[in-house]
């Protein structure tokens, strides 16, 4: 017997972790059986891949629901039903339950939903499947074990250039109340020789990315550092990414995590909220203090990627507190902040305080949030416009000194963002191709009426040129880079010790980019000069840091004249 699995992942580059799950549970108890792992996404074209899925014969079709997926399985089953009324339709995830209760009376009696751990599943699901008399639901209660569900052939086959997902534990110790783990008791963790063999077995294919869905990575960090220490000794480039809690950072972990090579280790960090008030309401346990001190720590050591969370339109947070918040996380100097709406998601402790903390809920998945007793519809639409702009200019590496600069002269950085925000609605500019050049061109419009406006400018021209461009665009009103080139070569000595020689010297200038920056730049980023002004020559090789910008050389007077 042929048993079809079927995802549908948010992108290309994604996998379904829970699908190779299914696969080994249905081998192990089936032995004869044959399965066939299909990934798709959400953007595919509807028709064709009903049609693929419809095609050929297959005993049952199993699929994993979740939020980004389940409007697209749903209308996808409507129609399976149809063309295959004769094959179950085996649902589960976290979504399946809500899949179940949308579908027509007539589709839904075609479908069996397994709900919980596919491991814990009754050995009568697997007889019953066989023999073709499936149950509506079946309750993976039993409590069982779980190991890496991979085999070799996937690396070439269904996960093939895909990120590569991994569980080392599940459950969480959190019991957010807008989350469905709010529901689970306790963690269950894998031996960490096992995590050890298994990542081994990972590693021999050099995936790009090995992406840990421990729902809280450092809950115990003796145990996240035995096995940061492993993974930092194996050989290659792939990038591991952990879920983290701010608060859960022991000075051995610094102190180990100051040797990691960049380009190794991504953090995402679950901050939420910075509101006592809020974080008690969510049940969301978290010493503010220790956040404040750690992610500073992180951002220090600039060689691993760390990403800030912060949830909009969640219980007691007003605009006054969310602005807090956001202040707050921005100080932090994280690499990346991501403010997304609060999901309401079924069967969550939250969902059964709707009426309690009037919440005006999205009523299809993903459940967002519209409006709730802090935050009217209008307020709450106002901020999550600001974070849209706060994920155009701050989340990526282009303005980075920008920012600093802004973070080490006490800006309000929320009025800033909000004036950005104004500017960039006026201009249409979340219907537009968000280009560098044009990001720049918006930043320079904000600042125009500024007394620090010119340095401003300069900063973005410093930033601009650290992204590897050899040209200046317009706005900055700046005369062509190739001029000072030319001065250079013509003043500058024949060779200049540890920068280059008589044999290097036009190489050095061939692929240098000059430019010429006052004084108070030269300070805003770090350097000291005498003179009130300077070149700096940027280079084309990157530093070995998170954002790998191009790296460069201070020319001083007594540099020029040596």
């Amino acid at each position: 017997m042929l048993y079809k699995l079927i995802a549908f992942n948010g992108r290309f580059i994604h996998s379904c972790l829970a699908l190779f799950y299914v696969r080994a549970a249905l081998e192990q108890s089936l032995p004869d059986c044959q399965t066939a792992v299909i990934q798709c996404t959400i953007n595919d074209p509807y028709y064709p891949t009903l049609r693929q899925i419809a095609s050929g014969e297959a005993a049952a079709l199993f699929f994993s629901v979740y939020i980004w997926n389940s409007i697209y399985i749903q209308r996808l089953i409507s129609d399976l039903v149809k063309l295959l009324p004769d094959t179950p339709i085996i649902i589960g995830g976290p979504q399946a339950k809500s899949l179940v209760k949308n579908l027509a009376p007539g589709v839904s009696r075609h479908c069996t939903m397994v709900s919980g751990e596919i491991e814990g599943v009754d050995v009568s699901f697997y007889r019953d499947l066989e023999g073709r008399k499936l149950q509506r639901e079946y309750d993976c209660s039993r409590a069982a074990s779980f190991r890496s569900p991979y085999r070799q052939e996937d690396f070439n086959g269904p996960l093939k250039n895909r990120n590569i997902y991994y569980e080392s534990s599940r459950g969480c110790p959190f019991g957010c109340t807008y989350c469905l783990s709010a529901a689970e008791k306790g963690v269950h963790r894998l031996p960490v020789l096992q995590v050890q063999k298994e990542i081994k077995d990972i590693l021999r294919h050099s995936p790009n990315v090995i992406r840990f869905v421990d729902r809280t990575f450092n809950d115990l960090p003796e145990r996240a550092l035995e096995i940061w220490r492993f993974l930092a000794e194996q050989p290659g480039e792939t990038l591991f990414h952990f879920e983290m809690a701010p608060d859960r950072f022991t000075e051995e972990m610094f102190d180990f995590l100051e040797q990691v090579d960049p380009g190794r280790f991504q953090f995402e960090i679950g901050v939420q909220s910075t509101n006592p008030e809020t974080l008690e309401i969510i049940n969301r346990n978290c010493d503010l203090e220790k956040l404040q001190y750690n992610i500073p720590k992180l951002v220090a050591l600039n060689t691993i990627h760390l990403h800030l969370d912060l949830i909009l339109g969640l219980p007691h947070e007003t605009r006054e507190s969310f602005k807090r918040s956001f202040k707050v996380v921005f100080a932090l100097g994280p690499h990346y902040i991501q403010m997304g709406l609060l999901k309401i998601l079924p069967d969550t402790p939250i969902s059964r305080d709707i009426e309690r903390f009037g919440l005006v809920v999205c009523e299809n998945p993903p459940y967002e949030i519209l409006a709730n007793r802090w935050l009217d519809k209008h307020e709450l639409d106002d901020l999550y416009w600001f974070g849209e702009c706060v994920e155009a200019f701050y989340n990526n590496r282009f303005f980075r000194s920008f920012w600093k600069y802004l973070r080490q002269n006490g800006e309000d950085i929320f009025a800033f963002f909000h004036a950005l925000l104004k500017l960039c609605q006026q201009k249409d500019f979340f219907d537009l191709a968000k280009t560098q050049e044009m990001l720049n061109s918006l930043l320079l419009e904000v600042a125009q009426n500024r007394p620090d406006r010119g340095l401003i400018r300069e900063l973005l021209i410093f930033d601009w040129l650290r992204c590897g461009h050899h040209f200046l665009p317009d706005h900055f009103e700046q005369g062509p880079i190739a001029v000072n080139k030319k001065q250079l070569w013509k003043n500058m000595p024949l060779k200049l010790a540890g920068v280059y020689d008589y044999k290097s010297r036009d190489e050095f200038f061939k692929q240098g980019v000059f430019m010429q920056f006052s004084g108070s730049l030269l300070q805003e980023i770090g350097l000291s000069a005498e003179d009130e002004t300077a070149y700096i020559c940027f280079q084309p090789e990157r530093e070995k840091t998170v954002f790998r910008l191009n790296s460069f050389i201070l020319l001083t007077a007594s540099v020029l004249e040596s």
